[in-house]
């Protein structure tokens, strides 16, 4: 099997597991919730509406604080919404899996023992989520 075949099972297997399939039903779930819909809706308007007016040669500040008030507001109601922080939860667990998916593959190419070499993650500057400094 060559390189390109054992990608595509890689990309069968990735679409197989359990984290995906996860992630992929919190995100039906959120798309479905009208409600969540359009304050995703009211949110790309309001980001034009900055873009917009931020791009004016005499643009008005004032405007431009209170869109982006009413903007922090909806950005809020978003991430509140339990459907959204379910699928945030879902995609942040799948994203860890396959970043350390492509580093072993990443870190195989520059030479590691494909058996050996692992994800590691870089420092985010937290503590408390770190398992220790080098």
């Amino acid at each position: 099997m060559d390189m390109i075949q054992l990608a595509r099972e890689i990309g069968k297997e990735i679409q197989q597991d359990e984290s995906y399939i996860k992630m992929r039903l919190a995100q039906q779930v959120s798309e479905e919730d009208e409600e969540l819909q359009n304050l995703v809706g009211e949110f790309n308007l309001k980001r034009m509406a900055i873009n917009n007016e931020a791009s004016k040669t005499e643009r008005n500040e004032e405007k431009i604080e209170e869109l982006n008030k009413e903007f922090r507001h909806i950005y809020a109601q978003i991430m509140q919404n339990e459907k959204m922080t379910a699928y945030n939860t879902a995609k942040q667990e799948f994203d860890m899996k396959l970043q350390r998916v492509l580093a072993i593959i990443n870190n195989s190419a520059d030479g590691d023992n494909p058996e050996t070499t692992d994800y590691s993650p870089s420092c985010t500057g937290s503590c408390s989520t770190c398992g220790g400094c080098h």
